[in-house]
């Protein structure tokens, strides 16, 4: 079979440890590259151009969003935020599984695109995004692990928890949930998915009709 990359969107609560999962998946496992965005905001000391973010003018990403050259995008304090879909499909075609860490509101724009992703990604065989939400086990987890931090006042951790309110309505639109209760745990559940997501049939279409293009010979 054609080992073709997979585009993982995570999304979840905040609090729910995205960072912490995707950081140690990328530790602990080959294959997997983190989808760098678009942006028009400043570069902050220290971050470089195609590392941290792609760097754009407005003029540049209206650009891109004209050109249809975004996956995704969003507008925040007055900048935009994007997914460049020709950084994507390059990860994808060398192999690569492209974790995509967005809000809800780009995942469900990336699933409204999935019949064009369909086209897009056709030479790769990638039918769809896979859509994963991570979660901790419980309602007062999340809370805990909110307050623990210690960075953030208590109107702040309240505006999170009326946020996670929201996003819960949303969360069975995903492919999976992953709930977050031991790091290591839940890195591991999140790699066998993707692994699992590979042998899909519909990613393999063309290594299926091969097999029974190659199987007639022995019918009689």
């Amino acid at each position: 079979m054609k080992d073709k990359g997979t585009l993982v969107v995570i999304s979840g609560f905040s609090g729910a440890g995205k960072g912490t999962v995707m950081k140690r998946l990328m530790e602990k496992y080959d294959g997997y590259a983190l989808s760098v965005s678009a942006t028009t905001r400043k570069p902050r000391p220290g971050e470089e151009d195609g590392r941290e973010y792609f760097f754009r003018t407005r003029d540049e990403f209206e650009k891109l969003i004209e050109e249809d050259a975004l996956l995704e995008y969003a507008q925040y304090v007055e900048n935009y935020y994007g997914t460049p879909r020709s950084y994507v499909e390059e990860q994808l075609q060398a192999g690569r599984n492209v974790i995509l860490e967005i809000e809800i509101q780009g995942a469900m724009k990336i699933k409204e695109k999935i019949p064009e992703a369909l086209l897009v990604f056709a030479e790769l065989q990638t039918p769809e995004a896979l859509l994963v939400f991570v979660t901790p086990p419980t309602v007062e987890e999340l809370e805990r692990r909110l307050t623990g931090r210690g960075t953030e006042t208590a109107q702040v951790i309240a505006d999170r928890l009326a946020r996670a309110g929201e996003e819960a309505e949303g969360m069975g639109q995903y492919d999976y949930i992953l709930v977050n209760d031991t790091v290591e745990e839940c890195v591991d559940h999140l790699h066998q998915i993707i692994v699992s997501e590979h042998s899909r049939v519909s990613r393999n279409a063309e290594f299926i009709a091969d097999i029974q293009k190659q199987t007639k010979a022995f019918q009689k």
